[in-house]
């Protein structure tokens, strides 16, 4: 018998396998599901895959036929990624589980956190600032309207230093001092771990 080419996705409830076998009439094919088993048979064509990685529900498992290829819904019985087809792993829902018990040095278990409550418990009790109470409320809107006011309320002398330090310095500095910036060119001072680099 000549096997048939396939592949799969999954995701953690359902895997889709792919059987490449253009033109297959519904009436000629013969497909079984199984817990651990799947077969498809097309006159001298076919796949089996036997043990699954994991056991599906032969009940809710489908398959649909197209032109080129037949496509398979195996509908897996527990949540989880296999990540391959067959393989003689332990049957997740036959195999005895073993919870791990929290344990705690007076051995009394803690009850867990409920961090949705918290994170609603933080968002509600945070009510907005005020740019009185942290000046960086409201970015830079508020920034330019600080030191429109500062220049606004300044005498000629400060008006003058802040727009000299200002343009000569890149918009690195901004200084009210007159008598300093008076005496020479304004250096440009990029934040730290920054570099000043000069676009034409």
């Amino acid at each position: 018998m000549a096997a048939l080419r396939h592949e799969f996705y999954e995701t953690d409830d359902k895997l889709t396998l792919s059987i490449f076998d253009r033109g297959a009439d519904p009436a000629d094919v013969s497909i079984t599901f199984e817990p651990r088993k799947f077969t498809y048979t097309h006159g001298d064509k076919s796949l089996l895959l036997e043990p699954l990685k994991g056991q599906i529900d032969p009940d809710a498992s489908n398959f649909t036929f197209g032109k080129v290829k037949v496509e398979v819904r195996l509908i897996k019985r527990a949540q989880g990624r296999w990540g391959d087809l067959i393989g003689d792993s332990p049957d997740p829902l036959t195999a005895p589980t073993i919870v791990p018990q929290a344990s705690t040095s007076d051995g009394v278990r803690k009850p867990k956190k409920n961090w949705d409550a918290v994170t609603t418990t933080i968002l509600t009790s945070e009510k907005e600032k005020t740019t009185e109470e942290d000046p960086n409320v409201g970015g830079d809107s508020t920034l330019n309207s600080f030191f429109q006011k500062i220049f606004g309320d300044a005498d000629e002398d400060t008006k003058r230093a802040m727009m000299k330090s200002y343009q000569e310095s890149g918009g690195t500095t901004l200084s009210t001092n007159w008598d300093e910036v008076k005496k020479g060119k304004v250096e440009v001072k990029p934040p730290a771990g920054a570099e000043w680099k000069k676009w034409n």
